[in-house]
């Protein structure tokens, strides 16, 4: 069995190849043990699990499929004003959040959206556009 780490071509990942089952139960894990080593009080441990969650190929997929796919405001644009609707485009944001460095705080950026009673604030915590992907 291949890891899920493995299904590119290219640049682009092959979405409709990935083994999500695979995923979710890798993501699960390591959530289960960042649970565990905190109810222990291993705080070393706690932020050694939470810096290897934020690296794992398996914790980039499943967000972004959660974001894109199942989501119920998945057709709602973000702050950079982009709907991410296709599973190339799907693939290429995967691969493209995996390579930045996450571990690097910005500042929330706070945009107004429109509904029926005028406008509600929305706050995204990583400004991430086009021209930084």
């Amino acid at each position: 069995m291949q890891p899920t780490a493995n299904v590119t071509s290219g640049d682009v990942l092959d979405w409709h190849a990935i083994e999500w089952k695979r995923v979710y139960r890798t993501v699960k894990n390591l959530r289960q043990r960042i649970f565990r080593a905190s109810r222990d009080g291993d705080r070393r441990r706690v932020r050694s699990l939470q810096r290897l969650m934020l690296r794992c190929t398996a914790n980039v997929l499943e967000s972004v499929r959660r974001v894109t796919q199942v989501n119920q405001g998945k057709m709602t644009a973000g702050v950079d004003q982009v709907v991410t609707t296709t599973p190339e485009e799907r693939g290429a944001l995967c691969r493209k959040l995996h390579q930045r460095e996450l571990h690097k705080v910005h500042p929330v950026r706070r945009v107004y959206i429109p509904k029926k009673k005028g406008k509600r604030p929305l706050g995204m915590g990583i400004h991430v556009t086009r021209d930084t992907l």
